[in-house]
């Protein structure tokens, strides 16, 4: 049976899909787990009613929250996904031929072998305990999580921020979503301002997600690494070294387009491009 499947952003804003069929729906001990078949984006899925990630969009979202960090670094070796169980952060992440290693942590098991290689090690439970516990050190942080106005909003704080710099290397850099500037701008001017307090260089960036039903903004943080500062040649050399290729979304020409945010988006979260 079909029916039309509602997500609400804001109390006061509402998008949906007509004509969604739910296949499955599996309580965890942490979360409402939902899969849908949708006409528009195929299938995807849902976490306490929250569109997380479908088949036919997916690749926007995890090319632009993973390529312009990891290229930002000269020769990423580790890397850790906070979140990201359905495996498509990662997924694109092992396309850099340096990456030697990723550590998924995310509360469930929920991946269904999307991280089935020998680099993956996926750590089943609390985010914030596995960053407080390790002892590792990584080139890329990933911050895959569920918004700030979920069970995860104590990650997004400076606390936490400085718990992450713990633990990258001195080079490192830190890969976050940040929310819709049309749904959540006092949200996100709130958190540019969180990280801007945490790190040397914060540079925000735009794509838009069919899914999420608006322009989404993400940002990538570090003390050394300036991602925004990247030349297309620079993209292109790295891509080639890397030898990366089949990305659907990102390449050199659009490197730069990400981080050119509108103006009156640039005075709204007083955005420093």
């Amino acid at each position: 049976m079909s029916t039309t499947l509602l997500f609400h952003p804001t109390p006061d804003a509402t998008y949906g899909f007509p004509n969604a069929r739910r296949l499955a729906r599996v309580a965890s001990a942490h979360q409402q787990i939902e899969v849908w078949e949708t006409a528009q984006l195929g299938r995807l899925f849902t976490l306490d009613g929250r569109p997380m990630t479908s088949v036919g969009d997916e690749y926007v979202y995890h090319e632009c929250m993973t390529h312009p960090a990891a290229l930002a670094h000269p020769a990423p070796k580790k890397a850790l996904v906070l979140g990201g169980g359905d495996g498509g952060a990662a997924r694109q992440l092992l396309k850099h031929a340096c990456i030697e290693r990723i550590i998924v942590a995310e509360l469930d098991d929920v991946h269904q072998g999307a991280l089935d290689d020998p680099r993956v090690e996926l750590v089943i439970g609390d985010a914030a305990h596995f960053v407080e516990s390790t002892v590792e050190h990584f080139d890329l942080v990933v911050f895959d999580l569920t918004p700030p106005d979920s069970p995860a909003a104590g990650l997004y704080t400076r606390a936490f921020y400085a718990r992450l710099k713990r633990i990258l290397t001195p080079r490192g850099a830190v890969s976050m979503h940040l929310g819709s500037p049309l749904f959540h701008a006092t949200r996100i001017a709130a958190l540019l301002e969180d990280l801007r307090a945490s790190f040397a260089v914060v540079d925000p960036l735009s794509a838009h997600v069919p899914l999420y039903g608006s322009q989404w903004l993400m940002a990538i943080a570090s003390d050394t690494l300036d991602a925004a500062a990247l030349f297309a040649h620079d993209i292109d050399e790295r891509l080639a070294a890397r030898r990366i290729e089949g990305l659907r979304y990102y390449d050199a020409r659009l490197h730069a387009a990400l981080f050119a945010l509108p103006r009156a988006l640039r005075d709204t979260l007083g955005a420093r491009r």
